[in-house]
C-alpha cells in the first residue's frame, strides 16, 4: 500500500486527491506544521529534505521514497493508469501546466506570502523598515506578475473544462494546479467578479467526489 507523509496546508492534499480519483488504496501519515509554519524534524526521517508531500510505494519489488509532487502526480499517473489519450493541443497543455504551476504560479505566491511574514519576525525596532522596504519589492515585482498570470488562466479556462484541450476530465495539469489556483483566492489576488471561470473551476474540483474523500482522510 501507498504511504502518503501529508504536511497540514502543503501539496500533500491534491496527491490525496489523485489517489482517490484513481481508486489506488493508500494510507496518510499526518504532520503539523510548526509555529515558523516550516515542517517538523521528523519528516528528515523520511526524505533528506524533510519536504511533504513523499510517498512510499514498491516498484518491481524495490521499496521506493519520492518527494516533489509534479513527480509524484506523474509518477502515480504512469503506474496506476488514468492518462487519457489526448490530442497533440491537449497533450501541450497538459505537459505546460503541469510544469507551469511550480515553476512559474506557485513561487509568486509563496513569495507573496512569505514577504507579508518576514516584517513580523524582524526585531520591532526594524519592522517599519522591514515593511516599507518588503512592501516595495511586493509592489514592484510580485503584483504585476499575479494579474498577467491569473488573466492567462482565466482565458484558458473559459475556453475549456480541463487544462488540458480535448480532456474528458482532470489530467496530470489540473492535479498540479489547484494548488495554486486555491492560493489565489487564499491570497485575494482574485475574486469571483473577477475571475469566474477560474473560480468555477475551482467548485467543480472541490465538488467532485474523490475531491471530498480526500479532504476526510487529509485536511480541510
Amino acid at each position: 500500500m501507498i504511504i502518503v507523509h501529508h504536511l497540514n496546508n502543503s501539496r500533500a492534499q491534491r496527491i490525496l486527491w489523485l489517489l482517490e480519483e484513481l481508486n489506488v488504496p493508500y494510507e496518510v501519515r499526518k504532520y503539523q506544521r510548526m509555529p515558523n509554519y516550516k515542517a517538523p524534524p521528523s519528516l528528515l526521517e523520511i526524505h533528506p529534505l524533510g519536504k511533504s508531500p513523499v510517498i512510499e510505494d514498491s516498484n518491481e519489488g524495490e521499496h521506493i521514497v519520492l518527494a516533489e509532487s509534479s513527480a509524484i502526480i506523474m509518477y502515480l499517473l504512469q503506474k496506476y493508469g488514468g492518462k487519457q489519450t489526448l490530442s497533440s493541443a491537449g497533450t501541450l497543455d497538459d505537459l505546460y501546466y503541469t510544469y507551469y504551476a511550480e515553476s512559474t504560479l506557485r513561487p509568486l505566491i509563496v513569495v507573496r506570502q512569505r514577504l507579508s511574514r518576514f516584517a513580523d519576525r524582524a526585531p520591532w525596532y526594524l519592522r517599519p523598515l522591514f515593511r516599507y522596504v518588503l512592501e516595495a519589492y511586493r509592489v514592484m515585482y510580485v503584483d504585476p506578475e499575479l494579474p498577467r498570470n491569473s488573466q492567462m488562466i482565466q482565458e484558458h479556462l473559459s475556453n475549456n473544462p480541463w487544462f488540458a484541450r480535448g480532456s474528458d476530465g482532470p489530467t496530470a495539469a489540473d492535479y498540479a494546479m489547484i494548488f495554486g489556483l486555491e492560493g489565489l483566492i487564499v491570497e485575494r489576488a482574485i475574486t469571483p467578479e473577477s475571475h469566474p471561470a477560474i473560480t468555477r473551476y475551482i467548485d467543480k474540483i472541490h465538488a467532485r467526489p474523490a475531491y471530498r474523500a480526500a479532504l476526510k482522510k487529509g485536511a480541510e
